[in-house]
């Protein structure tokens, strides 16, 4: 499917779809913070199901805000990587005025205080032991945008890391960030959903060369370092699907309320999607299931008990840059907060990225 649809498009879908996924589940706070996946389901199939959902009355939430953020940052004018993460700490704390209703996490909150993007290196904050966060990830996705290249794997690894610890500086927080702008460059390469979760496994090694090099908090990042690889790889046996080319297991009976268990059970502490390993992890797993459907994706990686907006911004992201638009309802995404400016960023994104080459 991804090779027969316009790479423009693509883009646009990655970026509009992502503000989707975040505004869908998020629906104004009220299904974000709702525990119980049927419950969600239930109140839309009262309000008309997925095809007449529109998003006139629906906000979206600091996911999109600061994936915006990180994408103006790297769109704008630049010439190394000081500079970009300096005028990415400028966009979050530009966006940070934009919160009102959107429901911005502590750690994120706190950490862009922190930022001082005028100085030298005022990008750094110190290592949070607490750090571990999802508030990474669910901004990346357009770093993958940026960055689809194999090649450009190096550059994909310093931007998703740094920017990544800007607010969460713990592997398992700026982790995710890798996860979700590496599971975007995928997308857009058209590769094998199936064979995603192995090759992050397999890239991790050059992200931790890359975190000794530059030398920063390296023994307290060594500590801490194997959460975010032990809980991938026990999914990917889960689902059996270690060898990245096998189909993945999912168990007979896996309807909503078997979903809320088994996120759960890959959570940090209880809420499925609320930490940097996790809010990838079941987007990964929503895109395993879904295929190309829209209404199965967002099933399973929208409605569901747990940071629902997270996992949707992510899963909606990825699944954009596979299928564009594909069978999504107009309803879902023509009165889209900020779709427009979503939209806009897209295209400047592909442009940078084919003049990168």
């Amino acid at each position: 499917m991804a090779a027969s649809v316009d790479m423009k498009e693509r883009y646009r879908a990655s970026m509009v779809l992502s503000g989707v996924g975040d505004a869908l589940a998020y629906n104004n706070g009220h299904w974000e913070f709702c525990h119980n996946g049927r419950q969600i389901y239930d109140e839309l199939e009262e309000l008309g199901g997925l095809k007449k959902i529109s998003m006139k009355s629906r906000c979206v939430s600091d996911d999109t805000v600061l994936h915006i953020a990180n994408a103006e940052a790297l769109v704008s004018k630049w010439s190394d990587r000081e500079e970009l993460f300096r005028a990415t700490a400028a966009k979050y704390k530009e966006a940070m005025r934009d919160m009102a209703g959107r429901s911005p996490g502590a750690t994120t909150s706190q950490s862009v205080y922190r930022l001082k993007p005028r100085v030298p290196r005022g990008y750094v904050i110190p290592f949070n032991a607490r750090g571990g966060g999802c508030g990474a990830a669910m901004r990346s996705m357009c770093i993958g945008l940026f960055y689809p290249r194999r090649e450009q794997l190096p550059d994909l690894i310093a931007v998703s890391v740094e920017t990544g610890r800007m607010t969460h500086n713990h592997p398992t927080g700026y982790l995710g960030a890798f996860a979700a702008a590496l599971m975007t460059s995928y997308a857009v390469q058209g590769r094998d959903v199936r064979s995603w979760g192995v090759s992050l496994m397999d890239t991790l090694p050059d992200v931790w060369k890359y975190v000794e090099e530059v030398g920063r908090d390296v023994k307290e990042n060594r500590s801490t370092w194997d959460y975010f690889t032990d809980q991938w790889k026990s999914y990917l046996k889960i689902r059996g699907i270690q060898d990245g080319q096998s189909d993945p297991k999912f168990p007979q009976d896996f309807d909503f309320e078997e979903r809320d268990v088994f996120y759960k059970s890959l959570s940090f502490a209880g809420w499925g999607g609320a930490s940097g390993h996790d809010a990838p992890m079941i987007a990964y797993d929503a895109l395993l299931g879904a295929g190309d459907c829209w209404s199965k994706l967002c099933d399973r990686g929208l409605f569901h008990g747990g940071d629902s907006d997270s996992t949707g911004v992510i899963a909606g992201a990825c699944w954009g840059a596979l299928y564009g638009f594909h069978n999504v309802p107009k309803n879902n995404y023509e009165k889209l907060e900020y779709r427009d400016r979503l939209g806009k960023l897209a295209d400047m994104l592909l442009e940078r990225s084919v003049s990168e080459k």
